[in-house]
């Protein structure tokens, strides 16, 4: 058996989108479970939309998710050139066998002729497509009007009759009528490349075996069929993974859900918790956290479903989280310093004492920033109502917040081990259930009923700031019982 190939061919016409990602880690985790190898071919022929920026980016994307190719743009390889604007000559010439072998013909129908037979179909409430109006011209014919630089595509010619048949690996047998295929075109009025014939040239070239993509290709697999039969060449073998749902089960768009890797990244979304989710979205594991590793040693194409994955941002979210909770405080520590601490210098023995504080709460990176701002912050905004204990007056709780300060003030080590003993001490004494008498204190720390361990923080907070806070709490309680 030759050895696997697969290719990941994205169009650079926009940030990398996880849709994109989610195809490249299957083709990758094929790629090493078999021993194959992992081409990236950059699929430039849209020239109004490509930019090389869009292609740096996603190369950026998926380096960052770890799935790093053998064969590419900037790595090379025994194939290339690998943006298909590189390759016009290749396809023009395969082209030209086409029409030589009487499989593909030129066309020299204008785009009014074509709108307005698209415009009579619709009318009629016929199949819309091409009515093969060129493809009776005569060799003589054509060659004279090409030769005349009379503007025309190329077309493949494709038979009325029949079928086309092949097996995904997903979903089974897949049979088109011919009768429903349209003559494609394979070459386009300024000499580029369809989709289709830039496709097929190149996977046949590059030696592809199975061409891994999403479901919406399905329609244009025959056409790719009929083009290898058109060649003379064998087909690879097809794959057509389930397109990403948002919740409502529309396909996964920027309009509901952000869909640029990048995005994620900005945000503090890990690579291998991203992996673990896109991996989890068709194929079953029997588990839901589990390492590439683990994947590519599990990995068959009979664990692939075919069903309509959802894109669940708080099932990612929480999976992150999982990951965060995982990684060292080093690791952690060094992840945090790439942007997430909010424009903050802080230094190596803060951070420290920073992370066992947010990790328990965080479920991307970017959390920390939000949930730490009390700690830096000149102060904060409590409310009287946050700060009153149920079935306590306002007058009650600010007499204990009073003697509160008295001890607090009183501990010789502003540290939380004393200070949390100084408060339990407090608490026992005035007889108060601990759930009682702490969250008023928690509340005039943090501003918050909910909140990271409340000693913890306020030993990095500071004896002089945190009883400033407690006193303008008691101030609030002070206003409130007056008003």
């Amino acid at each position: 058996m030759s050895q696997t190939c697969v290719r990941f061919a994205p169009s650079p016409t926009g940030p990398a989108h996880v849709g994109n990602a989610y195809v490249a880690l299957f083709d990758y985790a094929f790629s090493r479970a078999t021993g194959g190898r992992f081409i990236l071919r950059i699929e430039d022929t849209d020239r109004e939309r490509s930019r090389r920026e869009y292609e740096e980016l996603l190369l950026r994307s998926m380096r960052w998710l770890g799935l790093n190719w053998d064969e590419g743009p900037d790595v090379g390889g025994p194939n290339g050139p690998y943006r298909q604007s590189e390759r016009q000559a290749i396809y023009a010439a395969h082209a030209a066998q086409l029409v030589r072998n009487g499989r593909a013909y030129p066309c020299f129908c204008t785009a009014e002729r074509l709108d307005a037979l698209r415009q009579q179909q619709m009318a009629a409430k016929q199949s819309l497509g091409y009515d093969g109006a060129c493809r009776g011209l005569s060799p003589d014919e054509a060659r004279r009007r090409v030769a005349a630089g009379e503007p025309h595509v190329i077309r493949l010619a494709v038979p009325k009759d029949g079928q086309t048949a092949f097996t995904d690996l997903v979903r089974g047998e897949v049979v088109f009528q011919n009768s429903t295929i349209d003559d494609q075109v394979l070459l386009k009025t300024d000499g580029f490349p369809t989709y289709h014939l830039a496709n097929v040239v190149d996977d046949h070239l590059m030696g592809v075996t199975h061409v891994c993509r999403a479901e919406e290709w399905i329609s244009s697999t025959p056409k790719h069929i009929l083009l290898y039969q058109a060649f003379g060449w064998t087909p690879p073998v097809f794959i057509h993974l389930p397109l990403l749902r948002n919740p409502d089960k529309s396909k996964l768009s920027k309009r509901k859900n952000p869909t640029s890797v990048d995005w994620y990244r900005e945000q503090g979304f890990l690579p291998q918790a991203m992996i673990n989710f896109l991996a989890l979205m068709a194929f079953g594991m029997g588990k839901e956290k589990f390492t590439i590793e683990e994947f590519i040693a599990a990995f068959s194409w009979d664990k692939v479903g075919a069903g309509a994955p959802v894109f669940d941002i708080g099932k990612l979210e929480w999976l992150n989280g999982e990951y965060i909770r995982d990684m060292s405080p080093q690791d952690l520590a060094a992840a945090l310093r790439q942007g997430f601490l909010g424009g903050r210098d802080i230094d190596d023995a803060t951070l420290a004492k920073l992370i066992p504080l947010a990790r328990e709460r965080m479920k991307k990176l970017s959390d920390f920033a939000p949930l730490m701002e009390y700690i830096f912050a000149d102060e904060v905004s409590p409310t009287a109502a946050d700060l009153v204990p149920k079935k306590k007056t306002a007058a009650e709780t600010a007499e204990v917040l009073r003697k509160t300060v008295n001890v607090l003030a009183a501990v010789a080590e502003w540290k939380f081990e004393p200070t949390e003993k100084a408060c339990r001490d407090l608490c026992e004494q005035i007889g108060w259930k601990a759930r009682d008498y702490f969250m008023p204190i928690r509340v005039a720390i943090t501003g918050s009923q909910v909140s990271p361990p409340l000693f913890e923080s306020m030993e990095i907070i500071g004896r002089e700031k945190s009883l400033a806070r407690i006193r303008k709490a008691i101030g609030l309680l002070d206003e409130s019982k007056a008003g």
